[in-house]
Formats: C-alpha cells, sequence, structure tokens
C-alpha cells in the first residue's frame, strides 16, 4: 500500500512526502513541476512527471502503486493572481480537483486529504475564526478552494469515500533537519520575501497596507510551521484509517502576528536593518485572520511541537542561505 501525494515537488507537499516516509509510509508523487522542483522529491519517494489533469496518468498511477489515500496538494496558491486570472485558479484548483477526486473514487482510493485554505473565511468577524464561521471567500483562490470542499463533501455522501479538508493558515518555516523549504521563485509568503530581503536577494520588501483595523495598521496572520502542518496531515490520515467521518479542520496556532511584528522578527534573528517600503493594499487581503484550532487539537489529538515565531525565522534563514546552492548543485547533476 502507498500514499500518493500530488504536488509533492513543492514547499508544503516536499515537506509532507519526508513526514510519510520517515514514518515507513511507502510514497508516490505526480507533480508537474510547474513550481515545484524534482529535487526536491525525497529519493525515498517515486516521483511521476505530469499533472494531475490526466486522469489516465492519474488512475494507473493509483493502481500500479496500490494507492489506499490521496494528499492532494497541487494547485495554485498567490492570492492577488488568482485576482488577475481567476479562471486560472477555478482550472487548477477546482476542475483538476473534480478530475482528482473522480479518479480516486473510480479507482477505490477511500481517503483523501484536501489541502484547503482559511481564505475560504473571508475577513471574518470574530477571531479566532471557528470551523463553524459562515465562508465568506474575498479572492478566487479562497472561491476555488471552497468550491473543492463542497465537491468532496457531496461525493462523500454518494460514495464509498471519506475526506479531510485542512484549512491552512500562513505557513513558514523550512524541516528542522534542513531538507527542504520554500523554494518557489517570485514566492509572495512574508517570512519568506523578508528573509530574501534579509540575506540581500531582494532590494526591499513591501508591506501592502499599514491602514487596517489592527494594532499597528498592518495585517494579522496566523503563522504555522511546515512541519507541524505535515504532521497534522499524518494524524488526519491516521485518523480516516481509523474509520473517521469526513469533516473539516483548521490548522494553525490560534496566535495572530502583524506584518511589521514578523518584520521585526526577521531584522531581529538576522542582524540586518534591511530596506521597508509602505505600499497600498493588495485586493483579496482580509486584515485579521486566526486559527481557532481546538477541534483539531480535541479531536485528532494534534500537537505541534514549532510553535515559535523566531524558531520558525530561523530556520527559514538557514534554508535561504542553502537554496541557491542546493539548485544549481540539481541543474550541475
Amino acid at each position: 500500500m502507498s500514499v500518493l501525494v500530488t504536488g509533492g515537488a513543492g514547499y508544503i507537499g516536499s515537506h509532507m512526502v519526508l513526514e510519510l516516509l520517515d514514518a515507513g509510509e511507502e510514497v508516490v508523487v505526480i507533480d508537474n513541476l510547474s513550481t515545484g522542483f524534482r529535487w526536491a522529491v525525497d529519493s525515498r519517494a517515486t516521483l511521476v512527471v505530469g499533472d494531475i489533469a490526466d486522469n489516465t496518468l492519474v488512475k494507473e498511477t493509483i493502481l500500479s502503486h496500490n494507492v489506499n489515500a490521496i494528499i492532494h496538494f497541487a494547485g495554485s496558491v498567490v492570492v492577488p493572481d488568482s485576482v488577475v486570472d481567476p479562471l486560472g485558479y477555478y482550472l487548477n484548483n477546482t476542475v483538476k480537483s473534480r478530475g482528482l477526486i473522480a479518479s480516486a473514487i473510480d479507482t477505490g482510493v477511500k481517503n483523501f486529504i484536501f489541502s484547503s485554505t482559511a481564505a475560504v473565511y473571508g475577513n471574518p468577524e470574530e477571531n479566532p475564526v471557528l470551523e463553524s464561521a459562515p465562508p465568506a471567500p474575498m479572492s478566487p483562490y479562497g472561491s476555488s478552494k471552497l468550491m473543492t470542499e463542497i465537491m468532496l463533501s457531496d461525493a462523500s455522501r454518494a460514495h464509498d469515500f471519506r475526506f479531510v479538508a485542512l484549512r491552512y493558515f500562513n505557513v513558514a518555516g523550512a524541516d528542522p533537519k534542513g531538507r527542504s523549504g520554500q523554494s518557489t521563485p517570485r514566492a509572495t509568503h512574508l517570512i519568506k520575501v523578508a528573509c530574501e530581503t534579509a540575506l540581500g536577494k531582494r532590494p526591499e520588501l513591501e508591506i501592502f497596507g499599514i491602514d487596517y483595523p489592527t494594532q499597528d495598521g498592518t495585517c494579522v496572520r496566523d503563522y504555522i510551521h511546515v512541519t507541524d502542518l505535515a504532521n497534522a496531515h499524518s494524524v488526519a490520515l491516521r485518523y480516516l484509517r481509523g474509520g473517521g467521518a469526513s469533516d473539516i479542520f483548521n490548522c494553525g496556532y490560534s496566535k495572530g502576528y502583524s506584518v511589521i511584528e514578523v518584520v521585526s522578527a526577521v531584522k531581529r534573528v538576522s542582524g540586518v536593518d534591511f530596506k521597508v517600503v509602505l505600499s497600498p493594499r493588495r485586493p483579496g487581503d482580509p486584515a485579521a485572520i486566526v486559527a481557532g484550532s481546538e477541534k483539531i487539537r480535541e479531536r485528532l489529538g494534534w500537537q505541534p511541537q514549532n510553535d515559535d515565531l523566531e524558531q520558525i525565522v530561523a530556520q527559514a534563514l538557514n534554508w535561504e542561505r542553502r537554496v541557491d546552492e542546493l539548485k544549481a548543485a540539481a541543474l550541475a547533476g
């Protein structure tokens, strides 16, 4: 038996592959390498280069590797880009997910974990926001993920098929052992961008909006370490394999930091006072969103191990110092 990880050559997906392999699972990855990297996939896993839109490839992979669970990361994730290219996001995040779900059902895969997002909540009236809050996405990105949640819910009622959707808050950091990290060019994750600026890879860092109704006028987010997030998928997989019912869970620490607080932490940890530019708000950004995470802790027994902003920043900086060397070595090899 094996686990299929879609998008396993990307940031979160590559950490999920490590988490599964370290636990003794057999892992097969499907990734079209449009934003992921071949070198980011641990050599213990099987990499199939292709698109999840290729239903024949997906079914052949499931059957030939005896897949009994799918963890689905493949998709597009940049909120402002989704505002500019909504149809592209509905294709990558909704249409292709529909095909993957159908392939899972057709081949008898009963357990499915979906990487959803806190963006389905939009700008919540209360923080921390609970899973019971009404969805109100502010961007095509959030809407595209919510549509997939709805498809999963409907499919689970019609078929012998169960799912867990994990609504991520802001993912950050890198593998504590230095095996993987955020490597995507033009990444928009704040901690990634701040680390690049601290190391001289960018001339300056932009803060988008200083007039939000928050303590210092900048957006507030809940930052979750990528390794803790990967572990949340593991406990969700164990839950489904144990007969757990389909459900939705937030993944965060129930603690928020403003953009200015995060930038200050990166400056403090790096020892570099880099240039910061104040810019207007970006479309689709809520003022504040913090996870209510009691449900996943109580129902699934999830216990995060890396809830420390400076630790997250330090590991992101360490990865950023190495990533160019790793990319060059991969190209040379």
